[in-house]
């Protein structure tokens, strides 16, 4: 017994909604001869008529009436199947969950859902602000996919993957003496009031790290918790300060200079997940596209100029 394939469906179904071979073959942008001669090797195939021609029409033969009505159900379950597959393709009734460090979301976050938006239009995207020390539960108790961290989580339930590393920047109020250097080093920044984080803290470690290569100890006028305090602070006049490149990877920042560090200083980007977890595609592109707006942002060198007054 012969069955139909479904070129030879697409076929018949098209000769039934245009009425004639010149008609599915606009349909299909095909030849009307290749259609003429696909549907007599059908009907030579199955041993009955599909169609009769009336009036130059061609209409279903009434044998072929079950088949017809038929096909029209397979077409319709067909639509149905491409209507949900364009909406897992738009993020339709599909929620997104991730969070990031500060340092990481003041900018680069923000960059990466504008492209996310763009490639999943009706996709629910919910983003939270984690200090290091909250990932863990966050992960675990499966509030959201994966969080883009400044440092790696060291827990065996997780997993932290490398993305891009960024360099530590200096930073300066507007203004400030030490903008007149096309470099700074640590020994001119110890000189004056230092705005940071705590050293205990992870990213404070590696803010403070490069002090402590070249030997020195930084002593904190003031600190504060995030990134973003700092830049603040920093910005109003209150100090100096060391940061990664991605808390100042804005390329209009007022009142805010920033100057490469002369010491060899560096601080790399993670993603971090459950380790086992399988990742949604809309969290995998995530990944792939905060890798990207890091890597730029890597690239970009958006140093203040050195005014020469």
């Amino acid at each position: 017994m012969k069955e139909l394939t479904l070129r030879q469906m697409e076929v018949v179904r098209a000769v039934m909604i245009a009425g004639s071979i010149q008609g599915a073959a606009n349909l299909l942008h095909v030849s009307a001869p290749g259609i003429s001669r696909l549907i007599k090797h059908t009907e030579d195939g199955l041993g009955f008529r599909l169609f009769e021609r009336r009036a130059g029409v061609f209409v279903p033969a009434p044998e072929a009436h079950a088949i017809f009505a038929m096909l029209n159900q397979v077409y319709r379950q067909v639509e149905n199947l491409n209507a949900a597959v364009s909406s897992v393709q738009k993020g339709q009734d599909f929620a997104l969950s991730f969070a990031s460090a500060p340092s990481i979301a003041q900018f680069i976050a923000a960059r990466a859902i504008r492209t996310i938006r763009g490639r999943f239009p009706d996709l629910m995207i919910d983003l939270d602000i984690l200090k290091i020390e909250e990932t863990l539960d966050y992960l675990l108790l499966e509030r959201g996919e994966i969080v883009f961290m400044s440092s790696s989580v060291e827990n065996s339930a997780v997993e932290s993957t490398p993305l891009v590393t960024g360099r530590i920047v200096a930073i300066l109020p507007e203004g400030h003496e030490l903008a007149a250097q096309e470099t700074v080093s640590v020994h001119d920044l110890i000189r004056f009031p230092f705005v940071g984080v705590d050293p205990r803290d992870p990213y404070g470690e590696i803010l403070a790290r490069p002090f402590r290569d070249a030997g020195l100890e930084p002593r904190h006028t003031m600190r504060g918790r995030f990134a973003q305090t700092t830049v603040s602070l920093v910005r109003h006049g209150l100090g100096v300060a060391l940061i990664d490149e991605f808390s100042v990877a804005e390329v209009y920042m007022p009142g805010l200079i920033r100057r490469p560090l002369r010491e060899d200083a560096t601080i790399t980007a993670f993603v971090v997940q459950k380790r086992g977890r399988q990742l949604s595609s809309f969290a995998e592109f995530t990944v792939e596209r905060f890798r990207l707006e890091l890597t730029e942002a890597t690239a970009r060198k958006a140093w203040d100029p050195v005014r020469r007054d």
